[in-house]
């Protein structure tokens, strides 16, 4: 008998070696948080310090316009640069740029809703990414390239005019282009598969037997989607409003070619001022006051949603009838 094994002669087994401590230490090894590392190392390079940067010439003196790389210097802070960029002149231009974001949001949801549903739970699985891959065909191809593309559909003289015209719709041509039409049709055309994409994930996830169960306790299937299928599948609607909200609010491309003056919106702004007039202050105030109005409009958003949830909570909630005693 070695030293290695205790009791065999009771058990017949062999009790397990003592694990050593260099193992022990070798298994600790370095803290989990660097883990983290990359994504914090991302985030701090790539997200806050250009975020501060433009706080920071946000608050600084005013810049001539005939400075390529102006200073900010530390001494001397001002808030006149929020004075101008919420003059007359500029305000309409961010609540327009709101109102675009909100609209084409929403109708990018409705639209992937229905189709992420269908392809989630309707189609053959043999069929589904052949079908994904058209979804990201757009992807392709370079946005400013899609963008100029709808400049052709949407002209006087395009597609969509001429086709009117001879189905006998119209007598004239149609003018959507540099219209504030022609920027919500092209936002929501570059920004739609965002939207699709994590709806698909979020309804291909969910479980069929809930569905059936559902069906078995007497429900319709549109009260089926809308008290079981859709809840579970919220935190992919939550995922592409973001993902389409966020980057809608910033765009630049977009109403810069299918706009013009009638549908200019606040990334249009910036640029300007940065690129244009090289007013880099100016241009960093109203950056500041884009992102305000992007974390102020997920804000009212994030309040509606717990309303609409705790509604729905309570309207779902069952009240048993009381026993009565005998």
């Amino acid at each position: 008998m070695t030293t290695d094994t205790v009791g065999t002669a009771d058990t017949g087994a062999a009790a397990p070696k003592a694990s050593s401590p260099v193992r022990n230490k070798r298994r600790r090894g370095a803290p989990k948080f660097l883990l983290a590392l990359p994504a914090w190392t991302w985030f701090i390079l790539f997200f806050a310090l250009p975020v501060g940067l433009v706080l920071l010439y946000s608050l600084g003196e005013q810049v001539s316009a005939f400075v390529q790389k102006p200073d900010v210097s530390p001494d001397v802070w001002s808030l006149d640069n929020f004075d101008k960029a919420i003059e007359p002149e500029y305000m309409p231009v961010f609540w327009r740029t709101l109102k675009i974001s909100i609209i084409g949001t929403f109708i990018c949801l409705l639209i992937s809703v229905p189709f992420a549903y269908w392809l989630a739970t309707k189609v053959d699985p043999r069929w589904r990414g052949l079908l994904l891959g058209l979804v990201l065909v757009p992807f392709w191809t370079n946005f400013l390239v899609r963008t100029i593309g709808w400049q052709l559909i949407l002209s006087p003289n395009g597609l969509v005019s001429d086709g009117l015209q001879k189905v006998g719709l119209r007598d004239d041509p149609l003018a959507l282009l540099y219209t504030q039409t022609g920027v919500q049709i092209g936002v929501v055309y570059n920004y739609l598969p965002l939207m699709i994409l994590p709806l698909y994930v979020a309804f291909d996830r969910t479980e069929p037997a809930l569905r059936e169960a559902s069906k078995d306790l007497g429900a319709s299937r549109v009260k089926t989607f809308f008290q079981v299928t859709m809840p579970l599948a919220m935190p992919g609607a939550i995922a592409g409003m973001l993902l389409v909200f966020i980057p809608l609010m910033g765009d630049y491309i977009t109403p810069v070619l299918l706009g013009g003056a009638k549908g200019n919106m606040a990334g249009s702004l910036v640029a300007g001022q940065f690129l244009e007039t090289f007013n880099w202050s100016q241009g960093a105030a109203m950056a500041v006051i884009m992102i305000a109005f992007i974390l102020a409009a997920l804000i009212v958003a994030a309040l509606l949603g717990l309303l609409l949830r705790a509604g729905l909570r309570a309207n779902r909630r069952i009240t048993l009838p009381q026993a009565t005693r005998s």
